[in-house]
């Protein structure tokens, strides 16, 4: 996966959770991928800040699951 395929990641993921926005993703790759057949898979772990209603502050993790061309499989988020 190259830097080109995580910025589009990163935009994406970005407008849906603009919490994440201009975080430093943590990537690795996908065990248990290594038939030829099925493309490899990449684990992008997003990690951001945001304030409650009472202004009290949270995390927020967001992990998005990307093929090797850079599509994005599966993308869930903490509450």
């Amino acid at each position: 996966m190259d830097d080109k395929q995580l910025k589009s990641i990163a935009t994406k993921v970005s407008r849906k959770f603009p919490e994440v926005a201009g975080a430093k993703p943590q990537v690795k790759r996908q065990s248990g991928q290594n038939s030829k057949s099925s493309p490899a898979t990449y684990l992008i772990t997003y990690r951001g800040k945001s304030k409650t209603a009472d202004g009290k502050e949270i995390t927020r993790i967001v992990r998005v699951t990307a093929s090797d061309s850079g599509k994005i499989i599966k993308m869930s988020t903490s509450r």
